[in-house]
């Protein structure tokens, strides 16, 4: 994961270490993937100064669609 300053604000731009996710959800806001070949990778709003960051990550690695819950946590 990397951050980014934009003139919208802080980014993550996250890398799955699969291709099998094809959306990500954060603050009840869907984002897309910004790649389309390869390991899923997202471009999602990071609040300044987060200490953690809800997200929900769907896969279609299993037989159906999974949306699965993830904190991330930001070290200092």
């Amino acid at each position: 994961m990397s951050l980014e300053w934009t003139d919208e604000g802080l980014f993550a731009r996250l890398v799955w270490s699969s291709p099998n996710y094809d959306y990500m959800i954060v603050d009840g806001v869907k984002y897309l993937p910004v790649n389309e070949t390869g390991n899923s990778e997202f471009f999602i709003p990071v609040p300044e100064q987060p200490e953690t960051l809800e997200v929900i990550a769907d896969t279609v690695a299993m037989s159906t669609p999974h949306e699965v819950e993830y904190t991330i946590t930001f070290l200092k």
